[in-house]
């Protein structure tokens, strides 16, 4: 069980509840504090004064003053008009995450909703109801107005969900789990739709992959190593000590331990003085992705328990003041920095794919082939992760550095934050098939030097990897090999570099 107060919550937390489908509870003093800012939207309702998004309407239409007979309505309306989100809907994982966020958002007891809203919203996550939710057609500010409006619909009995494994009709899934649709009322659907979680939970899903897929890298890296007979003495402490950057000298050494007792790799010298910089400066860049992700997942967990619906309410109610926290700039340029981040995981990857390949480039069979001539072996595998690479090169185009004016030019600077969170996370899925490449090539050449050769570590990922995709004895459809591969890393609960990173700390 998570318990949320809107104002703690952690990845560790939000894996269990995603992944591990754990229940949530809010805290009673989270919940005191939504009841005391309740109070404070009855009172301003009951007294007539001018609030936004509370007496007013939205957007350009803040100037128009609603009456008190009509703030539900009001409500209502806005729901239904701005849930017009287009495209195929994000994957069911961040519609949970969605969910969670914002139950988590609403809960710092500064939006005015009802308890019962909180109650209703809870109850989706622990039922596992999860609202189907467009992908395309947020700005990122006024926050996430379109998808959160078809996560809020489903509140209301409408829209659809994934349900047990099916998408359904909300008020069918809501019926079967004896959940009562609610009416909302004053204040409830802004501060239902004003914020960022959609680019939050898609940030938070694309972070938990990336940060899996940044591990692998490392392993699947040094198989390369020995596949090529790498030099290790670019992995050495004092190298990495002088440079002064923390993640780089974390990198090489988790390197070195996967390859400590490795029989396949080389020394300065021994066969060549200095291998090309896809080998040599593996920490180096890799590091560096690290560094970015770090402060991905610094700013994620900033805008996991943050405020960013508008107005605020503040002093029971006696201070309401409209602001910008539901602006997504932070997330978008974290998002952006992320998708740069992954793409060079890729990039450096097809070059290590390249030197695996290319017969100029090594003493291996030319392009790993059984028969080369008659078999083309690995040859078209690098072109497909060129391909992808070229692909990630156009996602990765900041989202951030554009704008455009919305709500007659009353909005008219916005972040594009769920467009860059989109953008990384498509970039992750593609990086994580080109470094299933560079596992499909890397185990393909070590094992033909001889696999007893190999380390510990990397003969660990041998075996286990051999379940997956056989030795490559006869050209086949390799395509089904790289799917292999990628939905076998994605779903590793505990892959091979976490294991040797935990047993290192140990």
């Amino acid at each position: 069980m998570v318990t949320l107060n809107g104002n703690s919550l952690t990845f560790s937390e939000v894996k269990k509840v995603l992944y591990d489908r754990d229940k949530v509870h809010f805290s009673e003093d989270s919940m005191k504090r939504v009841e005391e800012s309740r109070k404070a939207v009855e009172k301003i309702v009951s007294e007539e004064r001018i609030v936004y998004g509370i007496t007013t309407g939205f957007g350009k239409f803040s100037d128009v003053l609603i009456g008190k007979e009509d703030v539900e309505e009001l409500q209502l309306n806005l729901i239904r008009s701005h849930a017009c989100g287009v495209g195929d809907p994000f994957p069911e994982i961040v519609s949970r995450a969605m969910v969670l966020l914002r139950a988590n958002a609403l809960l710092k007891g500064f939006s005015g909703v009802r308890p019962v809203v909180m109650e209703r919203l809870l109850d989706l996550i622990n039922a596992g109801i999860h609202p189907v939710i467009p992908q395309q057609g947020s700005l990122g500010a006024s926050g996430d107005l379109a998808p959160l409006s078809h996560l809020a619909l489903v509140l209301i009995g409408e829209g659809e969900v994934f349900y047990k494994g099916k998408r359904t009709s909300a008020i069918d899934a809501l019926t079967k789990e004896d959940i009562f649709p609610i009416s909302l009322t004053a204040k409830e659907g802004l501060a239902l739709i004003n914020g960022t979680q959609a680019m939050t939970a898609m940030g938070v899903i694309a972070y938990l992959e990336a940060e899996k897929l940044a591990y692998q890298a490392e392993l699947i890296s040094a198989v390369t190593v020995e596949g090529l007979r790498g030099i290790i003495d670019v992995f050495d402490e004092d190298i990495q000590i002088v440079r002064g950057y923390r993640e780089q000298a974390e990198t090489a050494e988790r390197i070195r331990r996967f390859l400590s007792d490795s029989r396949l790799t080389t020394k300065q010298g021994e066969i060549r003085v200095q291998d090309a910089y896809s080998i040599r400066c593996i920490p180096q860049v890799h590091g560096a992705s690290w560094q970015a992700l770090n402060y991905v997942k610094e700013k994620l967990e900033i805008e996991m328990n943050a405020a960013t619906d508008n107005p605020l309410l503040f002093d029971n109610g006696e201070k309401v003041l409209s602001g910008g926290n539901f602006h997504g700039q932070p997330i978008a340029l974290a998002m952006d920095f992320l998708a740069i981040a992954v793409a060079e995981l890729a990039n450096i990857s097809e070059r290590r794919i390249e030197r695996l390949v290319n017969p100029q480039l090594n003493d291996l069979p030319p392009f790993l082939s059984p028969e080369p001539g008659l078999q083309s072996g690995a040859m078209i595998m690098q072109y497909v992760a060129a391909s992808l690479v070229s692909e990630n090169k156009t996602l990765a185009h900041p989202a951030s550095v554009d704008s455009i004016p919305s709500s007659a030019n009353q909005e008219d600077h916005v972040s594009m934050g769920t467009i860059a969170s989109r953008h990384a996370y498509q970039i992750i899925q593609n990086t994580r098939r080109v470094l299933a490449i560079e596992a499909i090539c890397s185990l393909q050449a070590a094992e033909t030097r001889g696999k007893e050769k190999m380390a510990t570590a990397t003969r660990e990922l041998l075996e286990e990897a051999r379940k997956i995709v056989p030795f490559i004895e006869h050209d086949r459809v390799f395509s089904k090999d790289i799917e292999k591969m990628a939905d076998w890393l994605k779903t590793q609960t505990m892959n091979f570099a976490e294991k040797k990173k935990n047993k290192t700390k140990a």
